[in-house]
């Protein structure tokens, strides 16, 4: 019986292997993915919140919107001021933005916080030093909004209103849930070994750097006047729209109510703040004496401004920092 000849194997230089699978291209993507849910389970307050702005005063919805730009200056700030290694400043500008952006898709925090120690790491700092760093920032920033509130408490003390905000005389039930969720927080963090471990070492990472940061008085300026800019900017961006709203509210009160509700909000782990902000932002404003609609019409206007407005192009840069291995 005679033997079929086989085809000649083809030399391995003419194979074509599978092309390897875009991975950077598909996670260019990711952003622009998570806007379209977002912006779709909240098409009802995107709605009413651009209705709001229809009627208000453009200037000062121009000063809102320039406050909430200077927010990411004063984020790059201290971000620099946490970390001794100089960064490059364009590039730290353009991943504050994108980590706004971040921050508002996923938990509160975590968003930039992995967006800025990608960054780092690609700009070379140690990820030890990147992850203390990031520790420093947290702790910088949560005591220059506690330091602005207390300042604001002590300069208007009667400002914040503790009265019953219910018609039945009971406390609103966003506060009863933050106050629960912080004796939670205290009562896991101190009966869970692993986790007060975890804490402990967060902190003392970040007091190890802040001593190697205070070193360099141009390092601790950035750090503690970038962390005192942050949250006053964004008080004033609410402020702004309260006037572009005419909310019988003085400006001074405003912020302090931004500041008494961002504290409280921190303790609630939603994507960026949505919806327990808005809850907290007005049940603030009413407790400083506005009314409920007027203070409800701002919230929704400002949540337009520093949120949803933003929220593609620094999607959009987030993907584009992707693709450039920025981060």
């Amino acid at each position: 019986m005679t033997a079929v000849p086989l085809p000649p194997t083809p030399p391995l230089s003419r194979l074509r292997l599978p092309r390897r699978l875009p991975v950077r291209r598909l996670l260019c993507l990711v952003p622009l993915l998570l806007v379209v849910p977002a912006a779709v389970r909240n098409r009802a307050l995107l709605a009413e919140g651009f209705g709001q702005l229809r009627t208000a005063s453009w200037p000062w919805l121009l000063a809102a919107a320039g406050a909430t730009c200077l927010t990411w200056v004063a984020a790059a700030v201290t971000r620099q001021g946490a970390v001794v290694q100089p960064l490059p400043k364009g590039r730290l500008l353009a991943t504050q933005f994108a980590a706004a952006s971040a921050n508002h898709l996923l938990p509160t925090g975590l968003g930039a916080g992995a967006v800025n120690l990608r960054f780092m790491t690609v700009c070379g700092v140690p990820p030890a030093r990147s992850s203390a760093a990031l520790a420093l920032y947290l702790l910088a920033e949560s005591a220059g909004r506690l330091g602005l509130l207390a300042a604001l408490l002590l300069v208007f003390p009667d400002a914040l209103r503790l009265r019953p905000l219910l018609p039945d005389g009971s406390a609103p039930p966003l506060l009863w849930a933050a106050a629960g969720a912080l004796v939670a927080a205290v009562a896991v963090g101190a009966l869970v070994r692993p986790l007060r471990t975890r804490a402990s070492a967060f902190v003392q990472d970040a007091l190890d750097e802040a001593r190697s940061v205070h070193t360099r008085p141009a390092r601790a300026l950035a750090l503690w006047g970038g962390s005192l800019a942050f949250p006053a900017l964004q008080a004033v961006g609410l402020a702004a729209v309260g006037q572009a709203l005419r909310l019988p509210v003085p400006p001074a009160h405003i912020a302090l109510a931004y500041l008494a509700a961002t504290v409280a909000v921190a303790l609630v782990p939603t994507p960026g703040g949505i919806g327990s902000v808005e809850a907290a932002l007005i049940v603030a404003l009413v407790a400083v004496g506005g009314p409920a609609a007027p203070a409800t019409a701002v919230v929704l206007a400002y949540r337009i401004i520093t949120v949803w407005l933003p929220l593609l192009p620094g999607a959009l840069t987030l993907g584009a920092l992707v693709r450039l291995k920025v981060i």
